[in-house]
C-alpha cells in the first residue's frame, strides 16, 4: 500500500472542461469523471433528468501525491470561487 491524496471535485458540466484542464497543467496521471451525478447542495436540488443539460453536475475522482494535490487546490478554487461547486481532498492509501 502506498500513502497518497484522494481529491474528489464536483461542478456543473458546463465547467467540467477547466477542470480537466487545471487537472493537465498540474500533471496528475489521471482521473475518473462520471457525468450526470445528482445531489443536494447550496445551489439546490441537482438532477440528471433535464432535457438541457444546464443543471447537471460532473464528478471527478483524482488519486496523487501531496504536491499535486495542493496544486490542484490551488487551480481549482478560482473556478469554485466563479461558478460554485466543491473540492474534497483526504488520505488515502492506494493498493496497486
Amino acid at each position: 500500500m502506498k500513502a497518497a491524496k484522494r481529491v474528489e471535485i464536483v461542478v456543473d458540466a458546463v465547467d467540467a472542461q477547466r477542470v480537466i484542464d487545471v487537472l493537465d497543467r498540474v500533471g496528475v496521471g489521471g482521473y475518473t469523471r462520471i457525468r450526470d451525478v445528482t445531489g443536494s447542495g447550496d445551489r439546490g436540488i441537482r438532477s440528471a433528468d433535464e432535457l438541457t443539460g444546464v443543471f447537471k453536475n460532473n464528478y471527478f475522482l483524482v488519486v496523487c501525491d501531496d504536491s499535486q494535490a495542493v496544486a490542484v487546490a490551488e487551480g481549482i478554487r478560482p473556478i469554485l470561487d466563479q461558478v460554485g461547486g466543491i473540492c474534497l481532498i483526504s488520505d488515502c492509501l492506494v493498493i496497486h
